[in-house]
């Protein structure tokens, strides 16, 4: 069993775009930028947030927080977000989710000018991602990728079982894995009998946010496990979706939580970031 360290991978990375950031400062004079859009105190939101600021000024990225109460109107949003596209100083941006109940959270990520849809949520980029053209891909299920190719995980041909299917994990990971010649089958809430659908799979990657969902007899020997959930315990504990005592043992490549998918997740915003003010660069 080898675990796939996502915070090395994460470091590996950072030090990649901050020698990239340093190059495109004394090239072009270009800082990437970076906006978020928080609405509400959600303590684990606002964590987040903060990890992303904090990586932001690790690589020299310009970054600026717009911080907003749960009062806020819909139409103030697209406001500051309308004001932001505008902004030649900002290359990305994005919107902490989840958004109150009161604002359609489709409509807010639709504002988002594409070239800079760091978070790769809009439909445009989604479309384009689906069908395999060059676009932003959303920043976890990027990361898994990114994961695979360090550790030389071929895909072709593999069979693989994706458990959950949200618009910001399970679908852009099915379609980056089926890009990638994998064969894939997307499990649910709604799916009867999941363990028949993981036990066959030669990878199975999951984030539905369930402690320990993925249990030893559902997996076979020698699978590889990817595991995104990340879910705190009454005890304070940190634990992902997969039983990691019992299901390690039969695993090719497993990663732990915390400390797989979690940095790569910010990783890959870091250098989706990166590649807008690029392009930035280029059309300017």
């Amino acid at each position: 069993m080898q675990l796939i360290d996502g915070k090395s991978l994460s470091k590996k990375v950072q030090e990649y775009v901050r020698s990239e950031v340093e190059m495109l400062k004394s090239e072009k004079n270009i800082v990437p930028g970076l906006a978020v859009v928080i609405v509400g105190d959600d303590p684990a939101s606002h964590a987040y947030v903060s990890m992303k600021e904090k990586a932001c000024k690790n690589v020299g990225f310009y970054s600026i927080a717009h911080k907003m109460p749960s009062t806020i109107t819909q139409e103030e949003i697209i406001k500051i977000i309308t004001m932001m596209n505008k902004n030649p100083h900002i290359h990305g941006i994005l919107v902490q989710l989840p958004l109150p109940g009161h604002i359609d959270t489709n409509k807010i990520l639709e504002v988002i000018d594409p070239k800079k849809d760091v978070d790769g949520f809009h439909a445009y980029n989604v479309g384009r991602m689906v069908t395999n053209l060059d676009s932003f891909v959303a920043c976890t299920p990027l990361g898994v990728m990114k994961m695979f190719e360090e550790y030389e995980i071929e895909l072709e041909g593999k069979d693989v079982v994706v458990v959950g299917a949200s618009n910001i994990v399970g679908k852009p990971m099915a379609s980056l894995l089926l890009n990638a010649n994998a064969t894939v089958t997307v499990t649910h809430v709604y799916t009867k009998d999941l363990a028949s659908h993981t036990k066959k799979a030669d990878i199975v990657i999951v984030g539905v946010g369930v402690p320990n969902l993925i249990k030893e007899d559902m997996v076979k020997e020698g699978a590889i496990v990817i595991d995104i959930g990340i879910n705190r315990l009454e005890d304070g504990s940190l634990v992902g979706d997969v039983d990691f005592a019992n299901v390690s043992p039969k695993c090719s490549y497993i990663t732990p939580v915390p400390g797989g998918v979690g940095p790569m997740t910010i990783a890959m915003l870091l250098s989706n970031t990166l590649n807008a003010a690029k392009q930035f660069g280029e059309e300017n």
